[in-house]
């Protein structure tokens, strides 16, 4: 009688490794190895239920892992590690020959941010994991306001690095909004209204 067990499979896609982790043993997924501990960043400590997202959030799950204490902490967490893809699969595996015979996606999402708490004789890694479409929440505000967004739209167009000292930037080559005030002049306000840019070109 063929019997058929169940087994969680984990990967991270960091810049520096990819970590693959599964909750026992090990197992060989899409030509690649996943074991129960990693080197550097140890073994599962617990996941959180994935919480469904409302209105302008999105689906959002928080993973532990318990590093081994030799790893260096400047590896274990760092901001790079933002927007790594994570995956989770639930799989079905055949126990005599620990082949799998199917896997389902889970979740698909990418780190949102990783804390190192260090505590007598432990360790641990506190990974917040968030869905893809995080990336629909992310404003472009302010990238024509700078010489290097500028510079990716118009190569070796210097503009923005001359408009400096301003008190508030504004595009180049745009004009600038009207004055809420009366300028001087006349008793009545009848003064000049044309407002002035404050911009210096050199």
């Amino acid at each position: 009688m063929r019997q058929i067990g169940l087994t969680g499979l984990l990967r991270i896609e960091l810049p520096e490794q990819t970590i693959r982790l599964c909750d026992g043993g090990f197992f060989q997924f899409e030509g690649e190895i996943y074991q129960s501990a990693d080197d550097t960043f140890g073994t599962i400590g617990g996941v959180q239920s994935l919480s469904e997202g409302v209105g302008d959030s999105v689906p959002a799950l928080n993973l532990s892992l318990l590093p081994s204490n030799d790893a260096p902490p400047g590896v274990l967490s760092k901001p790079g590690y933002q927007t790594s893809r994570v995956r989770f699969w639930l799989a079905e595996y055949d126990v005599q020959t620990g082949a799998i015979t199917s896997a389902d996606v889970q979740f698909d999402g990418q780190v949102d941010q990783t804390v190192l708490s260090i505590a007598t004789g432990s360790r641990e890694v506190a990974v917040s994991i968030v869905s893809l479409a995080e990336r629909l929440f992310e404003g472009n505000i302010g990238n024509t306001l700078n010489p290097s967004w500028h510079k990716s739209i118009h190569p070796g167009e210097t503009g923005h690095d001359n408009a400096t000292g301003l008190s508030r930037q504004v595009a180049w080559g745009i004009e600038s909004p009207g004055s809420g005030g009366m300028g001087k002049g006349r008793k009545d306000g009848g003064g000049s209204t044309q407002p002035s840019r404050n911009v210096r070109i050199y």
